[in-house]
């Protein structure tokens, strides 16, 4: 991340009540631009996943690029339909007879995991309406997640996500309109490419079955090195070749460091190391630090030992391990100061949690003309709803 904060983030820093997740939207408004590029050339539909990423304030913006959303499950079908509008698409490893009927009457695309699951349930679909498409998702044996090995990698041993090659046979082709393959995970244009082109060659038969096929999430289409020339012309060839539809699901890819999280340092104590306490937490603001785990950038630090002034920086909870990670300051940190970690609107909001009671950030935005609004702020009231 860039020693220097952006220009206008820095002039609203003062303003800012912190912990806060701020969206930036000159950068986000840049990241749809890649997005609606993709859909137009490539003549593809490109897709919002809603567990990565949900701020509806934001979906008005988001649909002028977007063709839809896709989702887990009920909420965030609903969500999807309620708030975003366009297509709904919904995957789930596995369906109740209750939740499909509510999902049926939500979603324009459902997509099955399993043989099992589309023979007992296509005839309750199929009753919802002769426009719902009907999808199933495939292992097809193809790993190229490149963030926290098998724990994000929808093809590794023994994975429940998908119908497996052997498997494939006993599906009903010929009520099935979409092929979905998800297998990729913070890939660059090489795991894109190298996956459109395993189904092409390993599974033609079946996509010359289909109407669609859908290459699901994990392309990190604005991550610094992607070529998206390269996935233009993968999927034009896919599509040249078998004369279906494409289908594109990022989520992390179409907000990849188009926000951050900022916090304050509450206190610093010292214990073999300086540390840090900041009134963000791992644990709770951002799980993915621990649960993958990775060190977030932060804006104006270096890796432990480069600047003068090292810390560890901690939250402000009882557990032991919500540590962020440890980096190095130009100058000593003092209670008061103001920290902003980057990339921060991926998996962060849609995770966290109030384990100790500990308040959640404001959701805000950070306007192209530098004015900061704050579109929610949570307070006791949203801690004591979740307990019953």
């Amino acid at each position: 991340m860039s020693r220097f904060l952006p220009p206008p983030l820095a002039a609203a820093l003062p303003k800012i009540s912190t912990p806060a997740y701020v969206a930036d939207m000159a950068a986000l408004r840049r990241n749809l631009e890649t997005a609606d590029r993709i859909r137009k050339e490539a003549g593809c539909r490109v897709l919002l996943a809603l567990k990565a990423f949900a701020m509806p304030v934001l979906f008005p913006l988001m649909r002028e690029s977007l063709d839809g959303t896709t989702a887990s499950g009920l909420h965030e079908a609903r969500l999807g339909r309620e708030e975003f509008g366009r297509e709904v698409h919904v995957y789930s490893p596995a369906y109740t007879e209750s939740s499909l009927r509510e999902l049926a009457s939500v979603a324009d695309h459902i997509y099955f995991n399993s043989p099992d699951q589309i023979r007992r349930f296509l005839p309750l679909v199929r009753a919802a309406g002769k426009d719902k498409k009907i999808g199933i998702r495939i292992n097809p044996g193809y790993s190229h997640a490149t963030l926290g090995g098998h724990l994000y990698d929808p093809c590794s041993p023994c994975s429940r996500f998908g119908v497996v090659r052997e498997r494939l046979d006993e599906l009903p082709w010929d009520e099935i309109d979409i092929l979905h393959s998800h297998t990729l995970c913070e890939s660059l244009a090489d795991g894109s490419t190298g996956l459109i082109d395993h189904v092409a060659k390993e599974l033609g038969p079946y996509v010359g079955r289909v109407e669609a096929v859908n290459f699901g999430g994990g392309h990190f289409i604005n991550k610094k090195g992607y070529d998206v020339d390269a996935l233009i012309r993968a999927i034009r060839d896919f599509r040249s070749a078998f004369g279906v539809d494409v289908i594109l699901e990022p989520g992390s890819g179409i907000v990849v460091d188009a926000g951050y999280l900022v916090s304050t340092v509450l206190d610093i104590v010292h214990n073999k190391k300086d540390i840090a306490i900041l009134d963000a937490s791992a644990s709770c603001h951002m799980p993915d630090v621990l649960e993958v785990p990775y060190t977030p950038p932060l804006c104006g630090a270096a890796g432990p030992g480069i600047e003068p002034f090292t810390y560890i920086l901690g939250g402000n909870t009882c557990m032991t391990g919500d540590i962020i990670g440890e980096y190095s300051f130009p100058r000593p940190l003092k209670p008061g100061d103001r920290l902003v970690f980057g990339d921060m609107l991926q998996y962060s909001f849609v995770k966290n949690n109030n384990f100790n009671g500990t308040a959640l950030p404001d959701l805000s935005l950070l306007h192209e003309d530098g004015s900061y609004e704050v579109v929610r702020r949570f307070g006791y009231d949203d801690f004591r709803s979740r307990l019953g």
